[in-house]
């Protein structure tokens, strides 16, 4: 506990008037930069979106790989197709197997094919598996 003594001791022993003291800083001739111009395009980019079903009707291993032909796939349609529309070089695609999407490394889709790299993993029958084409063409107004 500090004695009230003490605390006048201490209150002396901080003179405020040792204090520095900084200068105000002011900003002086501050250049004003204008904005750059907006460019208004008759072009818009248009992003196409693609998507091909397929539910696994017998358990896939994929001890050595497999590839699954395009016909065995539907369309948002619900149409069967016979080719995928893959975009290239403008677009992606993304593979999802039971709802989660898939790294792009263990996969490759062509316009008639999907093939899945060897692994030690089972697609069992039920497994939905989409693939996701996404294309982006420019359109001018």
């Amino acid at each position: 506990m500090v004695k009230e003594k003490d605390c006048r001791q201490i209150i002396h022993l901080c003179d405020c008037e040792d204090r520095f003291i900084w200068p105000r800083i002011t900003a002086l001739n501050v250049p004003v930069i204008a904005p750059p111009p907006i460019i208004v395009s008759d072009e818009r980019i248009i992003p196409k979106v693609n998507r091909y079903f397929y539910i696994v009707t017998t358990d896939i291993h994929l001890t050595n790989g497999v590839t699954l032909a395009a016909n065995l796939f539907t369309d948002d349609k619900g149409d069967t197709v016979t080719e995928f529309s893959i975009e290239h070089p403008n677009g992606y695609v993304n593979l999802f197997i039971n709802a989660v999407m898939q790294e792009g490394g263990i996969y490759s889709v062509s316009s008639t094919s999907l093939s899945l790299n060897a692994d030690n993993a089972t697609i069992y029958r039920g497994t939905p598996i989409i693939i996701e084409s996404i294309g982006f063409f420019t359109e001018v107004n």
